[in-house]
């Protein structure tokens, strides 16, 4: 049995798939991946991408640009958005990429009748719980920057989608997704590639997503999220970041423990940002 068919079994075809960010980090990962499960992938950033002949479309597109939005999702059957800001910026920025960008996307989504969408939200959702806590997703936000603050935008306003609209989308909070994990806060909160892929299929084909708030995480030893209510969405993690713990601790023996970044799940997001 080959990697591909250990991943996903069995072959599901969409017709047309849009990824945004494609230039990103997770997004250039997901690119060379998301082609075994559609006729066509149209890819979507602000610049550096160019097509594969045969298999891809691309639009450069600026998600606070509603008009180049509503083409974007033209034809489509399904989303995985990426795309706007991903790190601790000043506001502006955010607030374009993430605010009304996102309203912009789900807009264009309610108008041309895309009813599924894989929405790159983020732990940092959650950053100001502590690292002795076990965070589920109806446990209330606490976002950790402007950046966490964007994603928790993002979450109710595709709440409100599918409550009014039946737009079907799993909100996907994001950990550490790296081929390996850098630092001991990452013990818990890393994904393989491999494992994002399932993640990201699963939510894509499951028959009824409804409306999902799930956390991306491998199947770490150490955890700080519970994802039982997103047993539906059909994800199991196959990977563990306890191959890395001998690595990762000799790296760091003697953790500060007066740090924010190694008390509060959102590492050094807490103590960073625009706010003074």
């Amino acid at each position: 049995m080959s990697s591909d068919q250990k991943l996903h079994p069995t072959p599901i075809r969409f017709k047309r798939l849009l990824l945004t960010g494609a230039a990103g980090g997770l997004g250039s990962e997901l690119r060379k991946r998301l082609h075994r499960y559609c006729d066509v992938l149209r890819i979507s950033d602000l610049a550096g991408l160019e097509a594969e002949a045969g298999h891809e479309e691309v639009q450069l597109v600026r998600l606070e640009d509603a008009a180049a939005v509503h083409s974007l999702v033209e034809g489509v059957d399904a989303v995985i958005h990426l795309g706007g800001v991903s790190t601790e910026q000043p506001w502006d920025p955010i607030l374009q990429g993430n605010i009304v960008g996102t309203y912009n996307l789900y807009e264009a989504l309610r108008k041309h009748g895309v009813k599924r969408v894989v929405f790159a939200s983020s732990n940092h959702v959650t950053g100001f719980y502590r690292q002795d806590e076990v965070v589920s997703p109806s446990e209330p936000m606490r976002p950790d920057g402007l950046y966490g603050l964007s994603k928790a935008f993002g979450e109710s306003l595709s709440r409100l989608y599918f409550d009014r609209y039946g737009i079907e989308t799993a909100c996907v909070r994001i950990g550490s997704s790296f081929p390996e994990p850098r630092n001991r806060r990452m013990l818990a909160t890393w994904m393989s590639y491999d494992d994002l892929e399932r993640l990201v299929i699963a939510a894509l084909t499951t028959p009824v997503l409804g409306h999902t708030v799930m956390y991306g995480m491998g199947d770490n030893t150490t955890t700080w999220w519970d994802n039982t209510s997103a047993r539906h969405v059909g994800y199991r993690p196959q990977d563990s970041s306890e191959q890395f713990r001998a690595k990762v601790e000799a790296a760091d023996p003697r953790p500060d423990l007066s740090d924010p970044a190694n008390i509060y799940q959102g590492g050094p997001f807490v103590r960073t940002g625009p706010f003074d």
